[in-house]
């Protein structure tokens, strides 16, 4: 989507009712990305575990030197496909992480994208770490980059 694409009447103007995206909805929409994933990269991406949480820990934070826990929105935990081997030890399952409360902040940021937009978007980043994907190979999937 480009900066100059109009903002969605839902985010300008959201209904009185309505409430903050859960941790559930999030994760039914990073679900709903990777099933909509173009073959050949929707099978393998299906065996990629996604996990929600609010926030980063500490030990996450620490480790990729932020002390801000909204400056991460992301992250891809495991072993890139570009980099497995067959003779690997039992591998621990690939992971991405989302954490709702940074991405609910970038979107009230923005105002131009839907949630489903930016949950779609962060997914596709950190799925691009598992696959090793180039800039152009995420524009190709994710044309947000464009």
């Amino acid at each position: 989507m480009s900066d100059d694409a109009p903002p969605d009447p839902a985010i300008q103007d959201p209904s009185p009712d309505a409430c903050a995206p859960s941790l559930a909805l999030i994760e039914q929409l990073a679900h709903d990305t990777v099933a909509n994933l173009p073959e050949p990269w929707r099978g393998p991406a299906t065996h990629v575990v996604l996990r929600i949480e609010d926030f980063p820990d500490d030990d996450v934070l620490d480790a990729m030197g932020l002390s801000d826990p909204f400056e991460l929105t992301g992250l891809y935990e495991g072993t890139p496909l570009t980099e497995k081997s067959v003779s690997d030890p039992a591998p621990r399952p690939d992971l991405v992480w989302l954490f709702r409360r940074p991405i609910l902040d970038e979107w009230a940021e923005r105002g131009n994208v839907s949630i489903g937009e930016l949950v779609s978007h962060v997914v596709i980043h950190e799925l691009a770490h598992h696959f090793g994907w180039s800039d152009d190979d995420i524009a190709a999937v994710d044309p947000w980059w464009e």
